[in-house]
C-alpha cells in the first residue's frame, strides 16, 4: 500500500476514534437519564424500554470500534 493510502487510513482511523468518543460522552447521558427516570417506568413503558436498548447497543459499539481500527491498522501494515 502507498503512503497516500496509508495517510487516508489514518485519518479514518482519528475519526474513528472521535468518533467513539461522542458515543461515549452520549451514552454516559443516556445512563445517567435512565437512572433518573422512575424504576416503575424504565420496563414498563415504551420509552423505558427504547432508553434501555440504546444503552445496549451503545455499550458494544467500543467492541465494534476496536476491531475496525485493527483491522484498518492491519491493512496499512
Amino acid at each position: 500500500m502507498n503512503r497516500e493510502r496509508r495517510t487516508k487510513l489514518g485519518k479514518a482511523v482519528s475519526h474513528l476514534e472521535s468518533a467513539s468518543s461522542i458515543v461515549e460522552e452520549v451514552l454516559f447521558d443516556e445512563e445517567d437519564s435512565f437512572d433518573n427516570y422512575p424504576e416503575n417506568l424504565r420496563e414498563n413503558t415504551e420509552r423505558g424500554i427504547k432508553m434501555e436498548s440504546s444503552i445496549e447497543d451503545m455499550e458494544e459499539a467500543p467492541d465494534c470500534k476496536d476491531k475496525l481500527i485493527y483491522n484498518v491498522n492491519n491493512a496499512g501494515e
